[in-house]
């Protein structure tokens, strides 16, 4: 084996094995801590808007796993390097693997709501590699046997009895090393077993919080929505196992419900603390509501309607004492993201809460368990806080939450928007009778009427049917005589308010897209 390679093979192993063990250490002492999780949270902070928008116009959900991936690429990348170097120079070893570890540690203080603890895992991670490089880079040597000597004619003189030994000459081996192989082997098995170990814990973990989500009993709601409206198309409510997912968050934040608490101060007269047994002894309330993303694009897939069981913000509010000049709620989540609201939207009337069920059942732990923020009518960025720990009352002036220190909008109200849902983009159908359908919203406001234009032409108002209340989308269908060739199908609202969705595309930053839906289909 080469010392490139052999250095380079090293390298990987110790660095596998490093991060293992500080996975198994965050694991067991700090949820959320490991190395991969804390520097991806970073990158995600440092990551300009554009950047952010095209991960999650272009990956989705699958936004995180790529980004850890790539993460991991980048380690693997940096560990070849300082093994390759270390081969020639050992002092490069723990020059590598302490930059590394410094690297990780100050992404994990980095956090919002890091504790100085949080850079143990990573620390560890960094020690553990660059001693194991260190040891598995060591030196090879063995003895050279000395060459026989030429024989000596023989002399008068007499010649010695006894000889002095002379020590054989040590050389460095560059052939096959079992033991390194073997020593490769063990280091990897142990990282398996390591990472094992981390998957046990975290296993168990989760088992024991769904444990605890099953077993929480939700109470009736004291004013319990309607029932929803004869008429309706199916898939007017979107199922939990369906409903869209963007965060920030890189691993689901796992809080126990029987240690959870919300903290409600700043601008307000009496601090308030409540546990979710106290939360849930308030009358809880009952509402169908469209939740949508700021990043969801024309036609895009990031909206879906719920039934929402939660606990009126308002009255919480009237019970602290809202100070005169407070302006913003700054919700806080349990892993630190911030999302700021106007106080406005709270208390105006609207059914803004804080919720503990959706469609029926408990939080699910991805959309925020045990208790997560819901403002109707704004962007989930402006007033959707997940895992929710804490509303601090103050004002937009003094502070700037996560998205707006990015530059998104600080208001984030839901804009008038449109979809064709069917048929697909691409379509190819029989020529006749086609029904285009799809979905509208302008949530707080209500959708008056939906349009649709066929290859540009004349608007033809569709039949809206039947919905919840101003707080839901529309679901809409338009009788189309489809003729043979290639056709364009646009789709445009107006809220009941009589403003008409722009024709103008915007992209989704800084508050919102706009525009007009179009697909493009074949008839035959």
């Amino acid at each position: 084996m080469t010392g490139r390679l052999r250095g380079a093979v090293c390298g990987m192993v110790a660095a596998g094995f490093g991060i293992a063990v500080a996975e198994l250490i965050a694991a067991a002492a700090r949820p959320g801590a490991g190395p991969l999780v804390v520097v991806g949270g970073a990158v995600i902070d440092a990551t300009p808007t554009p950047v952010k928008e095209f991960a999650v116009r272009e990956l989705g959900t699958n936004d995180k796993p790529v980004l850890l991936s790539v993460i991991s690429l980048v380690l693997l990348l940096l560990a070849v390097v300082t093994g390759m170097l270390g081969a020639r120079r050992r002092r490069a070893i723990p020059v590598g693997t302490g930059v590394l570890g410094v690297v990780g540690v100050a992404a994990a203080l980095s956090r919002p709501a890091a504790v100085v603890w949080d850079g143990i895992p990573a620390l560890a991670g960094a020690v553990v590699a660059g001693a194991t490089l260190w040891w598995l880079l060591r030196p090879r040597t063995v003895a050279k046997a000395a060459a026989p000597e030429a024989p000596v004619a023989a002399t008068k003189a007499p010649v010695a009895e006894t000889e002095v030994p002379v020590a054989a000459p040590v050389v460095p081996e560059t052939g096959f090393d079992r033991r390194l192989v073997l020593r490769l082997g063990m280091l990897a098995a142990g990282a398996g077993v390591a990472e094992f170990g981390a998957l046990g814990i975290t296993g168990q973990r989760d088992k024991a919080l769904g444990n605890s989500r099953e077993a929480l009993e939700l109470p009736a709601a004291a004013d319990p929505a309607p029932p929803l409206p004869g008429g309706i198309a199916p898939g007017f409510t979107t199922a939990n196992s369906t409903f869209y997912r963007v965060d920030t968050a890189l691993t689901v934040p796992r809080i126990d419900p029987a240690t959870w608490s919300l903290r409600i101060h700043g601008m307000v007269d009496r601090e308030i603390e409540l546990s979710l047994a106290d939360l849930l002894r308030r009358p809880l309330i009952e509402r169908d509501i469209t939740v949508n993303c700021v990043s969801n694009e024309v036609g895009g897939p990031y909206i879906g309607t719920a039934r929402w069981l939660g606990v009126p913000l308002a009255a919480l509010l009237r019970e602290a004492g809202v100070q005169a000049g407070a302006d913003q709620i700054v919700a806080r989540s349990v892993e630190g993201m911030t999302i700021g609201t106007p106080v406005v939207t709270a208390l105006d009337g609207r059914d803004t809460m804080l919720a503990v069920g959706m469609n029926g059942e408990p939080l699910p732990l991805e959309h925020g368990f045990p208790v997560r923020m819901l403002t109707p009518g704004l962007y989930g960025y402006a007033g959707a806080c997940k895992w929710v720990t804490e509303l601090e009352l103050t004002t937009f002036d003094r502070f700037d939450a996560y998205w707006v220190e990015r530059g998104w909008g600080a208001e984030g109200t839901v804009k008038t928007a449109s979809r064709i849902d069917k048929p697909k983009p691409f379509a190819r159908m029989a020529a006749g009778p086609v029904t285009v359908a799809g979905v509208a919203w302008a949530q707080q406001r209500g959708i008056g009427k939906v349009e649709v234009s066929v290859d540009g032409g004349a608007w033809s108002e569709a039949e809206l049917l039947p919905t919840a209340s101003i707080d839901t989308w529309v679901q809409w269908r338009y009788s189309w005589k489809a003729s043979a060739g290639p056709h364009s199908l646009a789709v445009r609202a107006t809220d009941k308010t009589g403003a008409v969705q722009p024709e103008q595309r915007a992209t989704p930053f800084p508050d919102g897209a706009t525009g007009w839906h179009t697909v493009t289909v074949t008839v035959g």
